[in-house]
């Protein structure tokens, strides 16, 4: 960032070469780009996101249902899970089989997870079921879409920032390269002679 502060500066110094003088431009476009550009993409993405993860909140309450189930009987538990991450959501329920009859009425009976309090013959416990019965997972809450909409926003927010100083980084490596190119150029011209001028050598 020092070059957009000795961009004014540099205006009218002598030494001044055409590739400092575009290396403060870029540096400034891209600075303001992550300022201006990234907000507001990543304003747009998550304006965008929210507006599609609330109608799939929308259509998800409208076709899951909540039913309530009768256990008819436990079913003996699988082996110990090593994975401690799926264990541990496995632990707090116990498949049963279970009764429960479907927003369209139809009767239906299956092996399903049950908590640990309703895990008795006879308890009756909450399931998430579509219109004819099947089991479905619980449908998202608002707040839930709403964070994934946040976060969708801040990822193209920095994604567009990365991206801009990734192109600033390429220009001044191309810059850089040329200055370089530049130099041996006039190395090549001045430095055979070089601090010998007026020796008579």
């Amino acid at each position: 960032m020092r070059a957009i502060v000795g961009l004014w500066r540099w205006r009218h110094n002598p030494l001044r070469r055409t590739t400092d003088l575009t290396e403060a431009w870029v540096a400034l476009v891209a600075a303001a780009l992550i300022a201006v550009a990234a907000p507001l993409a990543g304003s747009v993405a998550g304006a965008l996101a929210q507006d599609a993860m609330h109608r799939s909140v929308q259509a998800q309450h409208e076709n899951r249902h909540q039913v309530r189930a009768t256990v008819e009987r436990s079913v003996t538990q699988p082996p110990m899970d090593p994975d401690p991450e799926t264990s541990s959501d496995r632990d707090g329920h116990r498949r049963v089989i279970a009764n429960w009859t479907a927003p369209d009425g139809s009767r239906h009976t299956g092996t399903v997870m049950a908590t640990l309090d309703a895990a008795e013959p006879g308890d009756r416990f909450t399931l998430w079921t579509d219109a004819v019965g099947r089991i479905v997972a619980r449908p998202m809450d608002t707040s839930t879409a709403t964070t994934h909409a946040v976060l969708a926003g801040l990822g193209v927010a920095a994604a567009v920032g990365a991206a801009v100083e990734g192109a600033r980084r390429l220009v001044v490596w191309r810059l850089v390269r040329k200055r370089y190119a530049g130099w041996d150029s006039e190395w090549a011209q001045a430095g055979p002679d070089w601090g010998r001028t007026g020796t008579g050598s």
